[in-house]
């Protein structure tokens, strides 16, 4: 096809093909439902068993450093100071803005209910399904905060994965968009769509959702196309967000890090800080300040550091919240300590807080979902009084 052949098509059979792939997009599956109001919540689940030891260190424990001896970093170059105790890793260091303008904060020492068997499989199953134990709960918990939220409308929510999620599974009607890896322009071919379509709106609609990036696994993840990946996800879900959509949720992987823990860190945490800032940037203001976006992991990592430079599997772990109305610019949750009695098990940072609660918190501030209902439905057999201190302090 040269270039005389692309001037021949006319801007309604562009329209018209164009249509027919915003049907079947360039993404990875996406789960739909109805959700009311303004206010939006967009979910990370860090797969993996991110390291909240490694991204926020507790500098400031004198027993850190002894756990870590490699691992550990002092401010300044590898470790941006935060407060004297809490230091941000470097690799996540373009997040530091957000931090200052009080729209980002660090949940430390929390988890699911999960304790010892250290399955991923197993822990993200109650993660996303916000039960008490494995298998308890058939259904994801923000399917069922769905029917919980008050006056139900038409907006909806959205989950961009390559697979589906549990967290968005269950009664709550849903619409599936699939792949189509097999439908592919060349650079030149997209340039000239571009300038062709760039001033007339419905026809440059119409191009951004026919030609909307591969979203596989691979095109996301893999370590040649990580930060665009993660960019494009991100833009894609605040997209939807400006739209009809008021939940989105997506993943990044990467995160267990068993060996070599510095350098395999380095591209989850510069996807997780690219997610972050794509989404505060592709957000108009208004929007922005609507919008929370909570990170969370299926499990943390050991406090100690093994013999290959890395971390295995442990419990009490970290959540991350940002949005343009939080009270952030700080690490929050009670810190337990890293000398040898306050361990869980003589070897995990011990949990004192669930991050079920701080998902129902979320849920409450966002959608106004009853405690009742948060308690009972949603996340079945947690407390609110804890919910509530999270939302006191954000």
């Amino acid at each position: 096809m040269d270039m005389s052949d692309k001037m021949a098509l006319s801007r309604r059979g562009f329209l018209t093909s164009a249509c027919c792939l915003a049907a079947a997009p360039l993404m990875t599956k996406m789960t739909l439902a109805a959700v009311p109001g303004d206010k939006r919540l967009i979910t990370i689940i860090l797969r993996g068993a991110m390291d909240g030891l490694h991204l926020v260190q507790p500098y400031g424990d004198p027993a850190f450093r002894l756990l870590r001896p490699n691992l550990a970093a002092a401010p300044g170059k590898e470790m941006i100071d935060l407060d004297g105790f809490y230091g941000l890793n470097a690799e996540a260091g373009s997040l530091l803005p957000l931090w200052r303008r009080g729209e980002l904060a660090f949940v430390q020492s929390v988890s699911t209910p999960y304790r010892d068997a250290r399955s991923h499989f197993d822990g993200q199953d109650m993660l996303e399904s916000g039960g008490t134990d494995v298998g308890q709960e058939k259904t994801g918990w923000l399917n069922r905060a769905l029917s919980a939220i008050p006056s139900a409308g038409s907006r909806r929510a959205i989950d961009i994965n390559s697979s589906a999620e549990l967290l968005l599974g269950g009664a709550n009607e849903v619409d599936v968009w699939s792949p189509r890896a097999d439908l592919t322009m060349k650079a030149d071919e997209m340039r000239f769509f571009d300038r062709l379509y760039r001033n007339d709106p419905p026809f440059a609609r119409a191009m951004a959702e026919a030609t909307m990036t591969d979203l596989s696994a691979d095109a996301l993840y893999g370590d040649e196309k990580r930060g665009a990946g993660a960019e494009d996800v991100a833009r894609l879900a605040a997209g939807m967000l400006m739209q009809d959509y008021r939940i989105a949720s997506f993943s990044i992987t990467g995160w267990d890090t068993h060996a070599g823990q510095r350098r395999a860190f380095k591209a989850p945490a510069s996807d997780l800080a690219t997610a972050i800032l794509t989404i505060r940037k592709t957000l108009s203001s208004a929007v922005w300040r609507e919008t929370v976006i909570l990170a969370m992991t299926e499990f943390g990592r050991t406090a100690r550091e093994n013999g290959s430079g890395g971390t295995d599997h442990g419990t009490g772990g970290m959540a991350l919240i940002a949005g343009g109305d939080i009270n952030g610019g700080k690490v929050i949750g009670q810190w337990p300590g890293l000398a040898e009695s306050q361990l869980l098990n003589g070897r995990d940072l011990m949990p004192t807080g669930d991050v079920r609660e701080l998902a129902a918190a979320m849920l409450y501030r966002q959608f106004g979902i009853s405690p009742g209902n948060l308690s009972n439905t949603v996340f079945p057999g947690i407390g609110f009084d804890r919910s509530s201190i999270y939302l006191r302090a954000l």
